[in-house]
């Protein structure tokens, strides 16, 4: 147990530091190659954070067992919108932008409805299986291409003039570093937290919906939490809408190409909490006076994952 409870410690600092190299690499290399904090925080932080879902997703389709991928996305975005933007608008409101409202969370929500509709086909138009053929992971690949180069081609804007220079090097090294100490430091709080809980007598129920479950989205918690704590909420935003976005278009979108995806184990709730989460998200960017996803926003998106994870909680 106390070699547990050391791990589990360990885990908790390498996420913690992680995340803070990783914002500070991350605002560095935009402020030197000119682009926005949102930018990088959709790119290279949202893509960073959501490498491990990738490589287990793509090494299980690899192997047949890439239905597993399906339910991962869907548990994830759940969690990245309604639990860590919930925290993190908390924490500090985030600034909403015009960019935002008019293309990157519509974007969020057309990958969300169009992943539903391509998996749905026999439900909704009749014909075809339920689930992600190869055609369809076709689609969300060009989709995920043309939405990657409209934000580099479109966002460039002069890097804000800053006091705090560091060199191009040393950042790559930061985020290298921060992502490393992300993935590593979750997998020993994860499996470190599971095996306190069974010792305790904790049920495999309870640990799902809770260690499990949260563990996967850890690295985006805990960059938003150090991004927020830096007053960078763009980044924070952007690393969560990217993250989402990558999910569905690249892993899913990868996976299907490499083996077809079944809808048959995901339910029309977790479907229905999945569109929930990213109505919210829109919603939220145009309800209130102020350009931001501000606490009462906070609020509601918690309230809404407590209600989904009650929901997973009396099913399981």
């Amino acid at each position: 147990m106390v070699v547990q409870i050391l791990l589990l410690l360990a885990g908790l600092a390498l996420v913690v530091f992680g995340a803070d190299y990783l914002v500070e690499g991350a605002s560095a290399v935009a402020r030197r190659f000119g682009l926005s904090e949102f930018v990088i925080g959709l790119t290279i932080v949202g893509m960073g954070t959501s490498a491990p879902e990738m490589v287990v997703s793509f090494i299980g389709a690899a192997a047949g067992n890439a239905d597993i991928a399906l339910g991962n996305v869907v548990g994830s975005n759940i969690f990245n919108t309604l639990l860590i933007l919930g925290v993190t608008a908390l924490l500090l409101p985030m600034p909403i932008t015009q960019n935002n409202r008019k293309k990157d969370v519509p974007v969020n929500i057309f990958a969300t409805v169009l992943l539903i509709l391509l998996g749905l086909k026999h439900t909704i138009f009749g014909l075809g299986a339920d689930g992600l053929g190869r055609v369809d992971g076709a689609v969300l690949l060009v989709v995920f291409a043309l939405y990657i180069w409209q934000c580099f081609s479109q966002r460039e804007e002069q890097a804000a003039a800053d006091s705090k220079h560091v060199k191009s090097w040393l950042a790559t090294l930061m985020i290298l570093g921060g992502l490393g100490g992300l993935v590593l430091g979750g997998h020993l709080f994860v499996d470190s937290a599971t095996a306190i809980a069974h010792a305790l007598g904790v049920s495999d129920k309870f640990i799902a919906i809770t260690i499990l479950a949260g563990g996967t989205s850890m690295p985006e918690l805990a960059t938003c939490v150090a991004a927020a704590i830096k007053k960078k909420g763009q980044l924070a935003l952007g690393n969560i809408i990217g993250s989402n976005i990558f999910n569905i278009l690249l892993i899913l979108g990868g996976s299907a190409l490499i083996h077809p995806l079944s809808f048959a184990g995901i339910s029309p709730v977790d479907l229905g909490a999945l569109l929930l989460s990213a109505l919210a998200l829109f919603t939220s960017t145009f309800l209130g006076r102020r350009n931001e996803l501000d606490r009462l926003d906070g609020v509601l998106f918690l309230l809404l994952f407590g209600g989904y994870m009650t929901y997973l909680f009396l099913n399981l």
